[in-house]
């Protein structure tokens, strides 16, 4: 399917590695003008030469960095067709064991840095003129998963933060939506199970084989399986959609909501 993106400028902050590459590289492939923005200057510029994208350091939990960002992005391209937001986190921890701090990182990765960037862009997107706009939340906001406590609900306030924006922007013609990814396999999962996996005397590839049976389809999710959703949803092929938060998780979320 053609995405009809091709010459569209696109930023995909958190770009640098798993879905957030993953998406960026969907769009190149369709034509797209792809930016990736991450916090690792280095590594950025690393991924961003090896798969022919434009780059631009940024941390989104710092406002600084992101106001860098914005001017950046405005003195170069004065608008933007394509914002995708994949910065996101979360903590594995029982609820007792969190300290303030915690819920403060997790309320930075997860809610305050797409606040920063989206309004930091705004005008850039009103300029592009029918702007899409694609958010990563999960799929525990809508089923919590167990010791993942503080990315539960900031990732349910996520969902309420995609249909408030929507609401706000459809007016001025820039569409937002949201991707929910179940379990994928990231460097973030990856990670996670190695360290699971130390703790509990046995192999990473256990590990994710214990988590994979919850799934319906029986595995976890690759980056570019989600990639393709939200390429979609940053396309006019997507055009009636607005203010959906969907759920690519293999059919974990059983949900009627």
């Amino acid at each position: 399917m053609d995405l009809r993106i091709r010459d569209d400028l696109a930023l995909v902050v958190g770009g640098s590695d798993g879905i957030g590459l993953a998406t960026a590289k969907a769009l190149a492939e369709d034509g797209a003008r792809v930016t990736i923005a991450s916090r690792d200057a280095t590594a950025l510029a690393e991924v961003a030469a090896a798969n022919g994208l434009d780059h631009l350091p940024c941390d989104a939990t710092d406002a600084a960095s992101v106001e860098a960002l914005v001017q950046t992005w405005e003195k170069r391209y004065q608008k933007l067709d394509i914002l995708i937001m994949a910065v996101g986190g979360s903590h594995r921890s029982a609820f007792e064991a969190l300290a303030d701090e915690q819920w403060r990182q997790n309320w930075e990765f997860n809610i305050l840095a797409t606040v920063r960037v989206v309004r930091g862009l705004l005008p850039a997107l009103r300029r592009a003129g029918g702007a899409r706009v694609v958010l990563f939340g999960a799929a525990g906001a809508r089923m919590p998963y167990a010791e993942q406590i503080v990315s539960n609900v900031h990732k349910a306030g996520h969902i309420a933060l995609v249909k408030t924006l929507a609401a706000e922007l459809i007016p001025e013609g820039i569409r937002v939506n949201a991707v929910s990814p179940g379990r994928t396999i990231t460097r973030l999962w990856r990670n996670r199970a190695a360290t699971m996996a130390k703790a509990e005397g046995t192999t990473p590839d256990a590990i994710l084989t214990r988590f994979a049976a919850d799934i319906p389809l029986g595995r976890f999710g690759a980056a570019e399986e989600i990639a393709d959703v939200a390429a979609f949803l940053a396309s006019p092929r997507s055009s009636y959609v607005v203010g959906q938060s969907v759920a690519v998780d293999g059919g974990i979320g059983r949900g009627l909501l």
